[in-house]
């Protein structure tokens, strides 16, 4: 599935080349909620549990952060902290460095899996919490190595949830989690840690304000620890990570919209584009035609399928598609309930793979 957006934040750490910009102030951190942990108490229970990871390759190396899950020596990190890399170096809080392999990676969630052999004194777990629980407003605290500096602690609290951001291949991250708590260059693959020093989310992407700069304004994204369980146990598991693809490009409805168009409903999914080779190309799905409407200064093509519903289940925006596809694996046949000319139908569409980029 690809939609059309225009995108301010991009991904960082992808290279060696760094350029030192001031950093923003430290936020201070929400009030204490009861059973809470001090950042200090969270730092010390957390901090040995998170790494740097270095990386060098054909065309330099890289720098970035990550943590340790188990006690087999798997690590989670950013996809884009060891891209292209030809070797991956881990280096634990107490200076020892040794050598990681990589399990697998999953560009779309912008994750990847490592594993070190090393000695069981130093990996200390961290453990993944219920993402969906988490609440704007919470306090979080981020442990990384922003710029080099190794274990720094940032804090903050949970600015905003249901962020999308662009993963590496050009799909969409959703529920990401938007976050001040200051995080740089070098955090990225960290860990995002809330009051009781759980993770839920992983550092990956910043804000910069739209300019050429690379330091923090106060806004970080963090892909949901919900996601980086399915993601890790899929690479345990294969290596990989196959995401169901339909191929179609789509409008959420709005009652403007409905009214510009002279639609029966206000609420859905408004095919916009059938991607040629697609699954939805296989089907029924109708997308729409040359002729469009402007409204609020987006052209709105006519004459395409309503998606209301994914097996039953109602479609109120792209997120709720994208998550029911992400309980799919390719080859799986899913029923979309569509109205067309406004009349109530029914279309199946076999899941394909979705290709390695959005172009």
């Amino acid at each position: 599935m690809a939609l059309g957006a225009a995108w301010a934040v991009g991904a960082f750490d992808a290279g060696s080349t760094t350029r030192v910009v001031a950093a923003a102030p430290i936020t201070s951190p929400a009030p204490r909620a009861k059973g809470a942990l001090s950042v200090g108490e969270i730092y010390r229970r957390a901090g040995d549990g998170v790494v740097q990871i270095t990386t060098t390759s054909g065309g330099g190396g890289g720098l970035g952060s990550g943590f340790v899950i188990d006690h087999e020596g798997h690590i989670v990190t950013n996809y884009h902290v060891i891209d292209d890399a030809d070797t991956i170096r881990v280096r634990f809080g107490e200076g020892e460095v040794v050598d990681a392999t990589l399990v697998g990676s999953d560009p779309s969630s912008d994750l990847s899996l490592l594993k070190v052999s090393a000695d069981a004194s130093l990996l200390r777990p961290l453990t993944l919490a219920d993402s969906s629980t988490v609440q704007v407003g919470d306090a979080v605290v981020a442990i990384g190595n922003p710029f080099g500096l190794e274990r720094t602690v940032t804090a903050g609290i949970v600015s905003a949830l249901q962020r999308a951001v662009r993963a590496p291949n050009g799909f969409s991250i959703d529920k990401v989690i938007q976050t001040d708590a200051p995080i740089n260059q070098g955090n990225s693959g960290g860990p995002l840690l809330d009051a009781h020093g759980q993770v839920i989310g992983v550092n990956s992407q910043i804000e910069t304000g739209g300019g050429s700069g690379t330091g923090n304004v106060g806004i970080g994204f963090a892909v949901p620890a919900d996601t980086v369980e399915r993601t890790v146990a899929k690479l345990l598991a294969d290596g990989k990570v196959e995401h169901a693809y339909i191929g179609v490009t789509l409008q959420p409805l709005d009652a403007s919209i409905a009214q510009a168009l002279s639609l029966s409903v206000s609420e859905g999914l408004l095919v916009q584009q059938i991607h040629p080779g697609s699954p939805a190309a296989s089907s029924s799905l109708r997308g729409g035609d040359a002729e469009t409407v402007v409204v609020d200064g987006v052209g709105i093509a006519k004459g395409g399928d309503i998606l209301v519903a994914l097996d039953g289940e109602k479609l109120g925006s792209v997120d709720d598609l994208r998550s029911r596809l992400d309980e799919h694996e390719p080859g799986d046949t899913v029923t979309f309930s569509i109205i067309r000319d406004g009349k109530k139908r029914q279309v199946d569409v076999v899941l394909g793979k979705q290709p390695p980029s959005a172009s």
